[in-house]
C-alpha cells in the first residue's frame, strides 16, 4: 500500500491563492497519523500572472513537475485583462489537459441540500449524478486555431477511436464503481447529437461497441438538447452521462446550477497516468482579496482526489478521509451563517472554512 504522495500545487490567478491556502491546511488536518499517509505539496507557478512575469503561462518546468506528481490540485487560472497576443484567453489548465491526455472531465452533481437548488426537489428523490466530459478533443481540437477570414470562420470538431474508447471505458468503470457503493443504480447514457452529425454518429457507435464489453451496466443514448431537458424535468434519475467536450462544457454549467451555483461544483480531469483536480468555476478578480470567495468547490475538489487516489493505490486511508471531507461540508451547508453571499449567506471564506475545519476536526478526534 502505497502511503507517500506528492501533490503539484497550482495557485493560479485571482481568487485561486486565497481558496487554495485553506484548502492545504485542511489537508494537513487530516494527516494526523502519518503511518496511513502523507501528502507531500509542491507549489508550480503558471497562470496569467505568470505569463506576465516570464511570458510562459505554462512553464516547461511546472509541466515537468505535474507530470511526475501523483495528483495535481488546482485553483483557478486566467484574468480577463491579461491575454495572449490574438487575443485569447490564458488557460494553462486546457493545456495541462491536453498535455498530460487527461481525457475523463469529472464533473459530479450532487445536491447536498435542496434548499440550495432552483429546482422543487421531492422529498424522496436525490440528485446524485456525475457528467463524464471527454476533455481533450472535440469541438475544442482547435482551441485559439481556428481559421478566420473576412466573412466566415471555421473550427474543427475532432473525434478519435483511441481517445473515445478510452472514455467510454472509464465511464462504464465508474458506473460500477458508484453501484457498488450504492451510489448509482448501474447506467450510462451517451451524450450526443448523432442524428446530425457524422461525428457523433461515429462517438455513439463507438460508445455501443464499448457497452458490450459491461454486460452489468445499462448503456442507452440520448440527443444533447433532449438531456438539457432532463437534467432540469428528472435528474434524480440520471446516475452517469458521457459526452463530447463542448456539450460537456455546456452542460456541466447546468449541473453547476443544479447544485446552487460553481461556488460548490468540484471537478477532476482524469488520464491513465495523472489527474487534476479543481473547482469548476473562474479566478473571480472583481472579488480577489476581499475575503468573500467561496472555498467549497475548491475543498470537495480536494475530497475528490483524496478518494482517487486511495482507490488508485490502494489506501483506505485516504477514501476514509475523502468521506470525512465531504461529510464536513454537507454538515456546514444546512446553516447559512456558515456559507458565503454566493449561497445566501454572509459568511466569508475564512469562516466557511473554520466551520469546515470544525466540523472536520470532531470526526478525526482519536
Amino acid at each position: 500500500m502505497k502511503k507517500s504522495f506528492t501533490i503539484a500545487v497550482f495557485e493560479g490567478d485571482g481568487i485561486g491563492p486565497e481558496i487554495m491556502a485553506p484548502t492545504l491546511d485542511i489537508l494537513e488536518l487530516l494527516q494526523n497519523d502519518t503511518s496511513k499517509y502523507r501528502l507531500n505539496f509542491k507549489k508550480v507557478p503558471a497562470g496569467a500572472n505568470e505569463y506576465l512575469k516570464s511570458g510562459r503561462a505554462l512553464p516547461d518546468k511546472s509541466l515537468e513537475i505535474a507530470k511526475s506528481s501523483d495528483a495535481i490540485l488546482l485553483a483557478a487560472m486566467g484574468l480577463p485583462n491579461i491575454r495572449y497576443e490574438d487575443g485569447t484567453e490564458i488557460s494553462p489548465q486546457i493545456d495541462l489537459r491536453k498535455e498530460l491526455v487527461l481525457f475523463a472531465g469529472v464533473r459530479p452533481v450532487r445536491v447536498m441540500t435542496a434548499a440550495h437548488s432552483p429546482l422543487k426537489i421531492p422529498q424522496d428523490k436525490v440528485i446524485d449524478f456525475v457528467l463524464i466530459r471527454e476533455s481533450t478533443e472535440g469541438l475544442f481540437f482547435t482551441q485559439g486555431k481556428g481559421e478566420v477570414e473576412a466573412n466566415e470562420a471555421r473550427e474543427t470538431l475532432r473525434i478519435t477511436r483511441n481517445i473515445s474508447e478510452k472514455l467510454f471505458n472509464f465511464a462504464f468503470k465508474l458506473a460500477k464503481t458508484r453501484k457498488t457503493l450504492n451510489q448509482g443504480k448501474g447506467d450510462v447514457i451517451c451524450v450526443d447529437k448523432a442524428n446530425m452529425f457524422r461525428a457523433f454518429a461515429f462517438f455513439r457507435e463507438i460508445f455501443e461497441k464499448e457497452a458490450k464489453n459491461h454486460s452489468d451496466i445499462t448503456a442507452s443514448s440520448a440527443y444533447v438538447d433532449l438531456m438539457a431537458l432532463w437534467m432540469v424535468q428528472k435528474p434524480w434519475e440520471l446516475d452517469v452521462l458521457v459526452t463530447e467536450n463542448m456539450f460537456g462544457d455546456i452542460l456541466s454549467e447546468l449541473g453547476a446550477g443544479l447544485m446552487g451555483g460553481l461556488g460548490v461544483a468540484p471537478s477532476a480531469d482524469i488520464g491513465l497516468d495523472n489527474a487534476v483536480f479543481q473547482p469548476c468555476h473562474g479566478t473571480a478578480p472583481d472579488i480577489e482579496g476581499k475575503d468573500l470567495a467561496n472555498p467549497i468547490a475548491m475543498i470537495s475538489s480536494a475530497a475528490m482526489m483524496l478518494e482517487w487516489l486511495g482507490l488508485k493505490f490502494g489506501n483506505q486511508y485516504l477514501c476514509e478521509d475523502a468521506a470525512k471531507l465531504q461529510n464536513s461540508i454537507d454538515i456546514i451547508m444546512h446553516d447559512k451563517n456558515n456559507l458565503t453571499q454566493d449561497l445566501g449567506g454572509s459568511a466569508t471564506t475564512s469562516q466557511t472554512v473554520a466551520a469546515i475545519q470544525h466540523s472536520l476536526t470532531s470526526q478525526i478526534k482519536p
